[in-house]
């Protein structure tokens, strides 16, 4: 399951790098990698890496793989196409397809799922603010519906130092195929992140928590360090 603030931060890196270079790539170390909120490394640290590639007309297409920790599945992988506009001076939209895969063990394959979201993005001087949404129809293989929204606002409190506070929700809509913990079918992640750069290198430093109550879904604090590479 891929953590969904890694898409919403792969577009704007993508967006942002259209008129930079056709291709690129990021390297990142992470102490954990969470798909909102839930480790998907058993609390352990994750390295990940994207390769993109940017088309006229807001176009984009891409694959990011991590480590992770489901059993013997080690790896996934994952593709992604979609397209970002600019709407207006304020608006922006972002939407596409992704398709997640896993490795590691002959049965890895039956969790890959695809899945279409689509975001959008408003900026004033009070800073970013994002309504996100993703739609599976096959959540992590088990045929259930799957739906996440998220809202999430970046202000930048100085230069080069700015805050992303975000609250989101999972909710299974085929509660029969697919419930997070015993009869929730839903559960909300609240996270607050201090982002940063320093000699190239993208820092962030988050807080998260979940409604949820086990070990790789409480309260948790997540460093990451990530460069991008124009190519």
């Amino acid at each position: 399951m891929k953590a969904s603030n890694k898409v919403s931060a792969l577009s704007l890196l993508i967006c942002s790098n259209f008129a930079m270079a056709d291709w690129s790539t990021t390297l990142t170390a992470a102490s954990d990698y969470t798909f909102n909120g839930v480790s998907q490394t058993q609390n352990d640290p994750a390295i990940q890496a994207s390769l993109d590639k940017a088309f006229e007309g807001g176009v984009y297409a891409g694959s990011w793989a991590s480590n992770v920790d489901f059993g013997d599945t080690d790896i996934e992988w994952d593709f992604y196409l979609g397209k970002y506009v600019e709407l207006d001076e304020q608006w922006s939209a972002d939407y596409g397809i992704a398709y997640y895969s896993y490795h590691g063990a002959r049965e890895s394959s039956d969790g890959n799922y695809p899945e279409a979201y689509a975001k959008f993005g408003y900026s004033n001087a009070l800073g970013q603010t994002e309504f996100n949404f993703w739609y599976s129809w096959d959540y992590f293989g088990e045929g259930a519906g799957h739906v996440i929204a998220m809202i999430a606002h970046t202000i930048e409190v100085m230069p080069n130092h700015a805050l992303r506070a975000s609250v989101d929700v999972s909710n299974s809509l085929d509660g029969d195929k697919w419930l997070w913990q015993n009869t929730d079918k839903s559960y909300y992640h609240y996270r607050l992140a201090y982002q940063t750069s320093l000699h190239q290198f993208n820092i962030e430093i988050a807080a998260e928590n979940t409604s949820l109550d086990f070990d790789t879904a409480d309260e948790r604090l997540v460093v990451s360090l990530s460069r991008a590479f124009s190519m």
